[in-house]
């Protein structure tokens, strides 16, 4: 018997014999980057998600605190039911199988980013930043961030060692624009696999575990500039727009638009350069290769970015010279 198979086991046991359920089906619901497993599970009253994280893996704390944290906030994030803190178990509102990527199109896009817009404004307004005890999304965990893509990406997937004074020029450009930003609850992988579909409600908000505190762009550009879907600038000038007056209605900004989309568009390049290299690290280190589709979107948002600012000339001209001459034949 697997591992797997073994803790599969002791879930069943746990909802049966502790907690008194009567399981009428068990199944895998999903996986995702991290070590962490769902499953979906029936009884008679209806349906729960259970949570497995492994204890020698994965710790179940940071999840309870941020989702008791968001459910003050008014946040649509799913009810702790019940809880194995030895065993690495939680029991959760079931928020189906259909999240946002699954149902975006152009049809429908405006209305539902409305509805995750709406959810965001609740998280950056009802969380209070001196109360949470959440870590902050600092100048050392920033660098460490961008370390990826030239650790993972560049090195270890391409074979190419970003020069030293490229890489400490970058990292001063991006994380003063990050840490001038006004500082607010950043989920941290705010995008449209972590929103889950519910029809005449508000998107179920899930993968919160790593939230911290931090630049009040970060999750709008995780939303919107999302690793798994693009849209036209067009289509992006409007949302970011609007959301920009929402934050300035509610007092959260005094900026100028063109401040406001400075700080997204640089807040963005060091996402995506992350992203990109957590996409190279789950294919080199976890096996996971299917992420790798992934990185040819993400890095046309870096190029968009570099072609944008006279500061990222630098970068740019390596990225043309080394690196987007070669990547797409690692893929």
């Amino acid at each position: 018997m697997t591992t797997s198979d073994i803790r599969a086991k002791l879930i069943q046991d746990w909802l049966h014999d502790d907690l008194g359920l009567e399981i009428s089906d068990f199944q895998a619901a999903s996986s995702d980057a991290s070590f962490r497993r769902y499953f979906r599970v029936t009884h008679p009253e209806g349906q729960y998600i259970v949570m497995d994280a492994p204890p020698d893996l994965e710790d179940v704390r940071p999840f309870i605190k941020v989702a008791t944290l968001m459910a003050k906030s008014q946040v649509s994030v799913p009810k702790i039911h019940q809880q194995n803190l030895e065993q690495g178990f939680l029991l959760l509102d079931d928020f189906g199988s259909q999240n946002l990527l699954d149902q975006l199109n152009p049809d429908n896009a405006d209305a539902l980013y409305e509805s995750a817009l709406d959810e965001l404004l609740k998280l950056q307004i009802n969380t209070c930043t001196e109360t949470s005890d959440l870590p902050h999304y600092d100048d050392a965990l920033l660098k460490r961030e961008l370390e990826l893509f030239y650790d993972w990406f560049a090195e270890k997937l391409l074979g190419k060692k970003v020069p030293a004074e490229i890489q400490t020029s970058l990292n001063q450009f991006l994380i003063a624009s990050a840490l001038e930003q006004p500082q607010v609850c950043v989920h941290r992988d705010y995008h449209s696999r972590n929103l889950m579909y519910r029809e005449n409600a508000a998107p179920g908000v899930i993968d919160f575990q790593d939230a911290v505190i931090g630049a009040i762009t970060y999750d709008l550009v995780s939303l919107l500039r999302d690793c798994y879907i693009s849209w036209t600038q067009p289509q992006l000038d409007e949302w970011i727009e609007d959301y920009f007056q929402r934050l300035t209605a509610v007092g959260l900004i005094e900026c100028s638009l063109e401040k406001f989309n400075r700080w997204f568009d640089l807040m963005g390049l060091q996402r995506h350069l992350k992203a990109i290299g957590i996409f190279a690290r789950l294919n080199l280190r976890d096996g996971k290769a299917g992420y790798l589709k992934d990185i040819p979107r993400t890095m046309n948002y870096v190029v968009q970015v570099c072609q944008k600012y006279p500061e990222l000339e630098s970068f740019y001209a390596y990225l043309q010279a080394e690196i987007l001459p070669i990547y797409q034949d690692k893929l």
